[in-house]
């Protein structure tokens, strides 16, 4: 068979017998563009929120480290541990669905979830400990400053529950599987992880 004979059979748009298809990879997006604009949203408000609280630290460093004294470093440092798990979970888990593993994807997801009710349990145990030892959010600025930043978390942390939940409801009907779910969701919980540790090196650890 000649050459123009086995280009013919082969057609245009096939490569022939021994050949390599070699075209580059393309670019990918990971997620909606919809969740990268909340999460960049997001972001910047975090960021105000940090710079005021610096602020006001500069400004009364003498009564925030001594407030300071009275949080759970262990506590704090525990739920860091717990919010890192739960992120590595879910990265897993966009792993597995890309490869069509939506089982694994799917437990992953689950396992990332439960870490955040972990993390929930240990900061209402903290909170409790706070306000039993008079703690409150009107007892210095410092503890109105930790109160309002780790509640706005909290409430973030509960709403990456709510869209794990949509993924683990997505990955498990196989007639609206995308990765892309998988994917947003992803992103958002590790906006949530991302968050933490800034809060827990601003409020926990920062001298």
């Amino acid at each position: 068979m000649t050459e123009t004979e086995l280009a013919n059979e082969t057609g245009p748009g096939d490569a022939p017998p021994g050949a390599q298809a070699a075209a580059p990879p393309g670019l990918h997006q990971q997620g909606d563009t919809s969740m990268w604009v909340f999460v960049i949203g997001d972001l910047f408000i975090f960021g105000a929120y940090f710079v005021i609280f610096m602020i006001a630290r500069s400004e009364h460093r003498d009564a925030f480290l001594a407030a300071q004294q009275h949080l759970n470093l262990d506590a704090g440092l525990v739920n860091t541990l717990v919010l890192l798990t739960s992120s590595w979970c879910v990265a897993l888990a966009v792993n597995a669905a890309r490869v069509g593993d939506h089982r694994r994807a799917t437990n992953l997801t689950l396992l990332g979830g439960l870490c955040g009710v972990v993390f929930i349990a240990i900061k209402a145990y903290e909170w409790i400990s706070e306000i039993q030892g008079d703690q409150t959010i009107t007892s210095s600025d410092f503890f109105m400053y930790y109160y309002m930043l780790t509640g706005v978390h909290l409430f973030h942390v509960a709403l990456g529950l709510v869209i794990l939940g949509v993924v683990v409801a997505n990955l498990r009907n196989s007639e609206l599987r995308r990765v892309s779910i998988v994917e947003s969701g992803a992103i958002y919980w590790h906006l949530v992880d991302l968050l933490w540790v800034v809060i827990f090196a601003l409020i926990y650890v920062m001298r």
